[in-house]
Order: C-alpha cells, then structure tokens, then sequence
C-alpha cells in the first residue's frame, strides 16, 4: 500500500488491551489508524483489532506501532498495512538504539540461520516467506522520531523518559529526524494530557518532507484545529475513542 501523507489530518489510536467500541464506524472520518500500546498489549489482542478494523472499514490503513518484540508475529505484520517503529529521544538507550539494532540483526540473518536458532519473530517471517521477504519487510517499516512529555504516563515509564523536551529540544529533535535520521514521522506524544499548540510550532518550523503528528488530550474539534494551525500535518486520538465515542467523532476535521 503507497499512503499519501497529504491526505491525513486524522489519526485513530486504537489500544489493543481496551475493549473496542461496539459500532466501528464511528471510524468513518478517521484517515488512519494506529494500533498499539503498553500496558497488557499481546501480539494476540494486536491481531484481533487489527482485524476487526480492517474489517469494519478495509479502505482506512492501519499501522501497527509495537512497544514490544512480543507483540510482533508474521501475523501482525501480514495484517498491518505498515510497522511503525519508534524512537524515542527522551527515552532511553533500549528504546532509540538498542531495540532497532536487534531488529534489523534479525532481519538480516538468513532464513537456514533462523531455523537452527528457532525462529524468533520477525525471523520466522523471513524464513517461511524465503529471502524476498527481507525486501518485502523493509518496505513496510516506518521509523517514528518520537519525543514523549508526559511524565506520568504508561508510554514515558515504558520508554524510559525521565526528562520531558524544551520547545527548542522539541524543535531540535525534529530537525534531527528530518536532516539526519530521515524518518518519515515525528511524533510529539503527550499522551492522555492536552500539552497545546507551542511544541508543534516550534517543531514545525524545521519539518518540509517529513510528517509532524501530535497526540494526546485531544477530545474536541476546537484543540483538533488548533493543533493543525499550529503547524501538526495530523492529530492522533486515543482515549476518546475508547472512553466517548461522541466525544470521539467531534475530534474530526470537517
């Protein structure tokens, strides 16, 4: 799947391990979706919602965004039309370097090193699928230059972040995930709390090819826009969408 970046304002976080809401098409106006999470997140409850939204509505792509190895199978990866990787600045070793390194040490083994190993995850879809599914892998991994500011929350104890970002370190990650890493995403993630409009100014002055993403507390249409005005391409909802639905579909752009 090619996805025009141009064309999404709004991004649906859905959280495996919470119940999803009983009507789906309260999807309809969401141009993306996410699935992903900390907390009690399995590759099993990955594969279910992911399925269930692509069955509800097959023509909205869904990402899946692991936190985990674990909650990774030739299954989810098969389901998601992309994996979203991140990595997160204010966090931790594990979380920007370590973890990507032992992906792509996996990844590149070949498929007779992975059977004698046992087959590890992204190593037993490389070896049931043959070499070619290296290429086909790559093409579907997404780096995600992420910056987390809220301290209190499951994705800042999960990543280890301990210190939040200045707008001016906010500004400068972004020009680093542009100019340097040139990951295709830079997401700045408050994550449950409203953080406003000034992080996403001060990033978007530096971002022209890559897409800034902004989520959390967003639960009105008045914050959706504000978020937008301020330079974000898209705003990412979550709680909502679990919690209220109504509250959930205000949050679309009209």
């Amino acid at each position: 799947m090619t996805l025009d970046w141009d064309g999404v304002t709004h991004i649906t976080k859905v959280d495996p391990a919470k119940p999803l809401p009983a009507d789906l098409g309260v999807l309809e106006g969401t141009d993306l979706v996410i699935v992903g999470g900390s907390d009690d997140v399995t590759e099993t409850n990955t594969l279910e919602a992911i399925r269930a939204i692509d069955d509800a509505l097959p023509s909205v792509p869904v990402f899946q965004e692991p936190y985990s190895s674990a909650h990774v199978s030739r299954e989810t990866i098969d389901a998601a039309d992309f994996v979203a990787v991140p990595a997160v600045y204010n966090g931790d070793r594990d979380h920007f370097v370590g973890k990507h390194v032992d992906l792509f040490t996996e990844v590149g083994r070949t498929p007779e090193e992975l059977l004698g190993a046992g087959l590890p995850v992204v190593g037993d879809f490389v070896a049931s699928k043959g070499v070619d599914a290296v290429a086909e892998l790559a093409t579907s991994l997404i780096g995600e230059g992420y910056v987390v500011q809220h301290l209190d929350s499951a994705a800042a104890t999960t990543s280890g972040v301990e210190t939040t970002y200045t707008p001016d370190e906010v500004a400068g990650a972004a020009l680093a995930t542009e100019a340097f890493y040139g990951f295709p995403i830079f997401y700045v993630e408050y994550s449950g709390r409203y953080g406003g409009p000034e992080d996403v100014a001060a990033a978007a002055r530096y971002l022209e090819d890559t897409t800034l993403l902004y989520g959390g507390g967003i639960d009105s249409q008045a914050k959706t826009m504000e978020i937008l005005e301020a330079g974000a391409d898209a705003v990412v909802v979550g709680d909502c969408f679990h919690d209220d639905p109504e509250t959930f579909r205000k949050t679309i752009p009209r």
